[in-house]
C-alpha cells in the first residue's frame, strides 16, 4: 500500500514537472512549422487588394504574394485558410491558422493578445459616401446611419472618434466591407467606414459612383499577427520580409497591385 501511495505521488510530480515543461518550455513555433512544411494564412478572402478572390474563385492579392514569397523562401507550402474575420483571434488560438494576415491593423489592445510583426503598409479609416450624397464632411453625416465591417479596425476607429460617434444616428454592422458597399449603394446607410486601400481599389476597379471625405477617422499600420508565444515564427516571417525589401521583390508587389511601391518594410 505504502509503494503504491510512493508510485502515486511519484506519478504525479512527473506530471506536474510535464505541465510546467510544456507551459514554460521554449517557443517551438517556427520548428513547428519547418516539421509540419505548411503555412496556414487566415485572411479574409473579401478584402481588396489585399486577399479576395479573383474571376476564376482564386484567391489572390497583395498580401497573398507576399506571403508565397516568404513562404517559398521558407521552404514550406502556403496554405490560404478563409475565416470569419469577426472571430479571427479565436481562429488563430485554437491552432486553424498559424497567422493573420490581410490588412490586419496593429492596435494597442489587439497587441495585448497578438504578437505583431514590424508594419509593413501605411494605412488610414476613411469615410466613403455615394457620389451623388450631399455629404462632403464627416459633420454632414450628423444624424445618418454609417455601415461597416464587423469585428474590423473601423469599428474600432469609430468608437473611438468621440463627437462623430456620438453624432450619428445608428451604426450597421456587416460581414464583409463589399456588403457593406452594396448597403451603400441601395441607399440602407448613408456611408461606410472602411480601409483607404480598401475603399481605393474597390472605387477604382468597380467604376462605382463612391467618393472618399477628405476627413479620415485614423491613421494606422498593417501587420502580420501571431499567437502571442509564437515569436520565432514571427521573427522568421519578419526576416524573410526584409531580405524581399532589401532586393526589391517587396518593390514589385507593390507596383503589381498599387502602381507605385508604397511598402514600408525596412524604411
Amino acid at each position: 500500500m505504502k509503494r503504491l501511495a510512493c508510485m502515486a505521488i511519484a506519478l504525479t510530480l512527473a506530471s506536474l514537472a510535464f505541465a510546467g515543461g510544456k507551459k514554460d518550455g521554449a517557443d517551438t513555433s517556427l520548428a513547428d512549422i519547418q516539421a509540419k512544411k505548411t503555412f496556414v494564412m487566415g485572411l479574409d478572402d473579401s478584402f481588396p487588394p489585399m486577399g479576395f478572390r479573383d474571376e476564376n474563385n482564386e484567391i489572390v492579392g497583395y498580401d497573398v504574394d507576399l506571403a508565397r514569397e516568404v513562404t517559398r523562401r521558407m521552404g514550406v507550402k502556403l496554405v490560404l485558410q478563409p475565416i470569419d474575420w469577426n472571430a479571427k483571434e479565436q481562429e488563430l488560438n485554437t491552432g486553424k491558422i498559424d497567422c493573420i494576415w490581410n490588412g490586419f491593423t496593429i492596435t494597442d489592445e489587439r497587441a495585448k493578445v497578438i504578437t505583431f510583426s514590424k508594419p509593413y503598409l501605411k494605412n488610414a479609416q476613411v469615410v466613403v459616401v455615394r457620389k451623388d450624397s450631399p455629404y462632403r464632411a464627416l459633420k454632414d453625416l450628423s444624424g445618418k446611419k454609417v455601415g461597416l465591417q464587423a469585428g474590423s479596425s473601423a469599428a474600432e476607429a469609430l468608437e473611438a472618434s468621440g463627437d462623430f460617434r456620438a453624432s450619428l444616428k445608428g451604426v450597421v454592422e456587416f460581414k464583409d466591407n463589399l456588403m457593406a458597399l452594396m448597403d451603400l449603394e441601395a441607399r440602407g446607410v448613408d456611408a461606410v467606414v472602411m480601409d483607404l486601400m480598401v475603399a481605393n481599389d474597390n472605387i477604382n476597379r468597380s467604376g462605382k459612383a463612391y467618393s472618399i471625405l477628405q476627413e479620415d477617422l485614423a491613421p494606422e499600420k498593417y501587420g502580420v499577427g501571431f499567437r502571442k508565444k509564437d515569436v520565432s515564427l514571427m521573427n522568421e516571417v519578419q526576416r524573410q520580409l526584409e531580405a524581399m525589401a532589401a532586393d526589391g521583390t517587396i518593390a514589385g508587389i507593390s507596383k503589381k497591385w498599387f502602381k507605385a511601391d508604397i511598402s514600408i518594410v525596412g524604411k
